[in-house]
């Protein structure tokens, strides 16, 4: 499970980062270079992602929505100096339940 935790982490930090460096070359006027690096990190974020040993390519993609909403509350916090609020922390609380739920469920 460390392993698994651990890859949607490392998928997390492609995505997010990724989007974050076109987002500030498209929006915020950054460098082309910033763009380039951005589709860099979302290509290996596509790739770290298929390392997963779950069987169910939605199943893990689902699970891994949670992690990235968390992901993003701490990348707006960390790196936009955004300051959650109690809406934005409970709404991520409900949403890793759901992803303990996917991945934790008894199944046949």
């Amino acid at each position: 499970m460390l392993y698994a935790f651990f890859l949607f982490i490392l998928a997390g930090i492609g995505e997010i980062g990724g989007g974050y460096l076109i987002w500030q070359w498209l929006r915020e006027g950054k460098p082309f270079y910033w763009g380039i690096f951005g589709a860099i990190a979302l290509t290996l974020y596509g790739v770290v992602a298929t390392f997963q040993t779950f069987p169910s390519f939605g199943r893990v993609y689902a699970a891994y929505g949670g992690v990235f909403i968390i992901l993003s509350i701490l990348w707006g916090w960390g790196v936009d100096r955004k300051t959650p609020d109690l809406y934005d922390w409970v709404g991520g609380a409900i949403c890793m339940v759901g992803v303990l739920v996917m991945l934790f469920a008894p199944r046949q």
